[in-house]
């Protein structure tokens, strides 16, 4: 993602149709509109959206004569760190500490996910170590 396009985020819609295209990798707007629950999406709902997430640069098509084939152009793992680096900045102060502590006091973590949490963090540590005052 370029630098001037850190900020870029999506509508509920648009989400919805990048987490399908995601997940099938390409495909045409028909094959979106089948991946959603019932009751579906109009096809021209979908079509639209599409075109409003390639004109953001979400995602790109190759043409068939008059028919177009989607696939994003912004990784998911991509979007997700830009994502969640906007909601900490702008929720958070920057601070992945405050992050943690309102999810440790509100989401109600049980004990077996703070230990999983705990495990995850020791081994990035282990990962990274760092010299005791640096």
């Amino acid at each position: 993602m370029e630098k001037n396009e850190e900020k870029r985020e999506l509508t509920r819609a648009e989400e919805e149709i990048m987490q399908i295209l995601w997940n099938i990798e390409k495909g045409f707007v028909k094959n979106i509109v089948e991946r959603f629950p019932d009751p579906k999406p109009a096809y021209n709902t979908v079509s639209t959206i599409v075109r409003i997430l390639e004109s953001k640069g979400f995602i790109g098509h190759k043409a068939y004569g008059k028919t177009h084939e989607y696939y994003p152009i912004i990784a998911r793992d991509e979007y997700r760190r830009q994502f969640l680096n906007t909601m900490l900045n702008d929720y958070f102060g920057g601070s992945f500490r405050q992050l943690a502590s309102f999810f440790m006091k509100h989401e109600k973590l049980d004990m077996r996910e703070m230990e999983e949490l705990l495990n995850l963090m020791n081994k990035e540590i282990s990962k990274n170590p760092k010299k005791p005052g640096s």
